[in-house]
């Protein structure tokens, strides 16, 4: 038998004996003990399961330096009659992973685009000043943001919030910032970081918790075959035109700059491509 075909037809059998599994109501994974005075990491995520989906760093943050890893609802969806129930389901991810829980304002900010960036500069300054308040109030170490280009409305209009509530605080304000990629990819990611088989099937549980959003569209199964696409990407994007890629099964790509004096600097001297024999916490001394 052509064992090619052979692969291919498992992983087809896997994806559809994946859609039989329960949704969410898992335990908790196991967490480590994180103090109270830990460095703070911020995803700040355009819609519930963005904390899923880009947090596989937040994670191993989490697991391996004991960071406290906060999810900052930026949103909680346009569908209004699916916000409380989303924020519900988004509580109960969050608590799978062991990640901490910040709303923005009842229900999430509403239209975080360019578009209420440009023509309704009121509520985009009103916007702007919730996401300062949390950055200023939590001092974290490091913030997953999507970068600029990431497609879908939501994700670019929370990206410019964020770079907007960065500028309004004062220039003494410092933090790492990684960007993130979902719908669109970055043509310019400088870190590879590998994720574990247990990291990865702890993310893709939680992303089963959001059980309105999987139900129609069962996305969570196919971060397997995305992360592994990452490591083709990241071996010719991250590591340099043909070059060997890095030997891992599963990877996330970001881009990793600092926001020093009132701007985006660069902190790392080469790209970087993390292994899970690494703690990632090195990145951000």
């Amino acid at each position: 038998m052509n064992p090619y075909q052979h692969l291919v037809a498992e992983y087809a059998r896997l994806l559809k004996e994946g859609k039989s599994y329960q949704m969410g109501n898992f335990p908790p994974a196991p967490r480590p003990d994180v103090a109270h005075d830990s460095p703070k990491v911020l995803i700040f995520s355009p819609h519930p399961d963005d904390e899923c989906i880009v947090g596989g760093l937040a994670l191993r943050l989490m697991r391996e330096a004991q960071m406290n890893v906060i999810n900052v609802a930026v949103t909680q969806g346009s569908k209004k009659e699916r916000q409380v129930e989303r924020f519900r389901e988004l509580k109960a991810a969050c608590n799978y992973l062991g990640f901490g829980l910040l709303p923005t304002i009842q229900n999430g900010l509403e239209k975080v685009t360019l578009q209420t960036r440009e023509q309704n500069p009121n509520q985009w300054k009103e916007s702007v000043q919730v996401i300062a308040n949390i950055l200023a109030n939590n001092q974290p170490r490091i913030i997953l943001v999507p970068h600029d280009r990431d497609w879908n409305g939501s994700h670019i209009g929370t990206h410019h919030l964020v770079m907007d509530a960065l500028r309004v605080l004062p220039k003494s304000f410092e933090c790492y910032v990684v960007e993130t990629e979902f719908w669109g990819a970055m043509d310019t990611p400088n870190l590879t970081v590998e994720l574990s088989p247990q990291d990865l099937g702890d993310l893709m549980t939680a992303t089963s918790f959001h059980v309105g959003e999987v139900q129609r569209n069962p996305y969570h199964l196919l971060l397997p075959a995305w992360m592994q696409d990452n490591v083709r990407r990241g071996g010719e994007l991250v590591g340099g035109q043909g070059g060997a890629a890095p030997d891992f099964t599963f990877a996330t790509l970001y881009r990793l700059s600092k926001w020093s004096q009132g701007k985006l600097v660069k902190t790392l001297d080469k790209n970087r491509q993390i292994s899970r024999m690494t703690n990632p916490a090195e990145l951000f001394i």
